[in-house]
């Protein structure tokens, strides 16, 4: 019996150590995450100012963690006051105007980590014409330090293209590759 007990002791005092060490990694990791998070939310909220005014041609927009005080835990609120217009929470807002809004956010994330090159998938699919103008001078701007693939099947974002690349079907399900390259008021075909 007292040998029984001895391993069981053993197994037991190996498993208090085991979730004290367990706890003490899942309270470091959380405190790193913590602190990653809050200094990436800061640079976020910081770039999405800025590149919300590019998107808008001015206005405000703010980031604000609600419902706890755990970061972690929080959730993200975006505020947004488009020119002329009282400050909205994203449910607000128009139609495009929450697609420019997500655009803008999605251009603040970029900012934090920029890379040479950036793939954009229909993300000016929502706009109207309008926003189009607005999203191809900030895509403009930002292409001077990336460059960017943008897939769409808008025409005015292909309108502002440097390259264009497609694919047709000349004869029935017969694909063929295009490409075109602008050289100011020349198109390349290639």
């Amino acid at each position: 019996e007292q040998e029984r007990h001895n391993f069981l002791k053993e197994q037991y005092d190996d498993l208090i150590e085991s979730e004290k060490t367990l706890n003490a990694t899942i309270e470091k990791l959380d405190s790193e995450a913590r602190y990653e998070f809050t200094k990436t939310y800061e640079e976020i909220t910081k770039f999405f100012k800025k590149t919300y005014s590019m998107f808008f041609d001015g206005g405000e927009a703010q980031l604000r963690l609600v419902g706890d005080n755990d970061p972690l835990e929080a959730s993200i609120e975006i505020i947004a006051k488009p020119p002329g217009k009282k400050p909205q929470t994203l449910r607000m807002l128009s139609a495009g105007e929450k697609a420019l809004t997500a655009i803008a956010l999605l251009f603040a994330i970029y900012m934090v980590k920029p890379s040479p090159f950036c793939i954009l998938d229909e993300v000016d699919a929502p706009l109207d014409d309008r926003n189009i103008g607005k999203f191809t001078k900030v895509l403009k701007q930002f292409s001077e330090k990336t460059q960017f693939i943008v897939v769409t099947h808008n025409k005015l974002t292909m309108e502002k293209a440097d390259y264009l690349y497609g694919v047709t079907q000349k004869d029935e399900g017969v694909s063929q590759i295009v490409s075109v390259q602008f050289a100011g008021d020349t198109v390349l075909n290639k």
